[in-house]
């Protein structure tokens, strides 16, 4: 497998990485009270539907592995590739977690086609997951990653997307308020005790840190969040379209609080 960030590895320890890394966890928790929840959710779906212990799953935007290492820990014979574009957060998913049996990391870029072909991958995968990181992407790029998805996946593969996914305001406008309404209580119920980082103070912390610095730079100049902020892609509607326009033949929300979601696409059996 390819890995990313040639050579920073070893410029960051894996005490470093893991500390940051667990700083990134509890700031992602202050936006995302039932993160370890929705994560123990889509880890039971992957297990329950994939139909054998070994499975080879690819993880959408993985950030720092987050999601992969605790899939691991569950299923330890899996293999997961862990994909994402941002240098940082995979050279310290890479340095945290060196030497972790049946994960790899790949940089590659889910916005430009043809992402998934330095893959190298063995077989064709059971599943392909993702949590708060597919909103990120243009409407017009998710279309595109979830039929690229579709073409990888084994015949009856799953594909499981945990994000914040809005009500359409133009075709069920009382519906989005609701949901909006109801998350805010929610999110003010479970809110961690204490003060958590930002997710602005994080990455400003991170570009002060001179081990670090580099690393912010190479994502600014990559554009990691140019199409971040208001895109279609955080739409329940257009998750489902896109996974629809697909091939997936079964979509469906597995969980859900609020607007907080599990999307589950499953392709045609063979």
């Amino acid at each position: 497998m390819a890995e990313s960030a040639g050579g920073t590895r070893a410029r960051i320890s894996q005490q470093t990485a893991r500390a940051w890394i667990e700083s990134w966890d509890a700031q992602q928790a202050g936006y995302l009270p039932e993160r370890e929840d929705r994560f123990t959710v889509l880890i039971d779906a992957v297990e329950e539907a994939v139909g054998r212990p070994d499975p080879l799953v690819l993880d959408l935007g993985c950030g720092p592995g987050s999601l992969a290492v605790r899939l691991l820990g569950r299923m330890p014979a899996a293999t997961v590739v862990a994909i994402d574009a941002d240098p940082l957060t995979l050279a310290l998913g890479q340095a945290a977690f060196a030497g972790t049996p049946g994960l790899s990391f790949v940089d590659a870029d889910l916005r430009a086609g043809g992402w998934s072909a330095g893959l190298d991958l063995p077989r064709k995968p059971d599943a392909a997951v993702s949590t708060t990181a597919l909103h990120w992407l243009t409407e017009k790029a998710l279309v595109a990653v979830y039929a690229e998805v579709a073409a990888l996946l084994r015949p009856g593969g799953l594909l499981l997307n945990g994000d914040h996914m809005a009500e359409d305001e133009d075709t069920a406008p009382v519906l989005a308020r609701l949901t909006s309404s109801l998350a805010a209580r929610a999110d003010h119920r479970q809110a961690p005790p204490g003060p958590v980082p930002t997710w602005r103070h994080w990455w400003a912390a991170a570009a002060s840190d001179p081990d670090l610095a580099g690393l912010v730079a190479q994502r600014d100049e990559r554009q990691v969040e140019s199409e971040h902020h208001g895109s279609p892609a955080g739409r329940f509607t257009v998750q489902v379209a896109a996974l629809r326009a697909a091939g997936f033949a079964e979509v469906g929300t597995l969980w859900q609080r609020g607007y907080n979601r599990l999307l589950c696409g499953v392709l045609p059996a063979a």
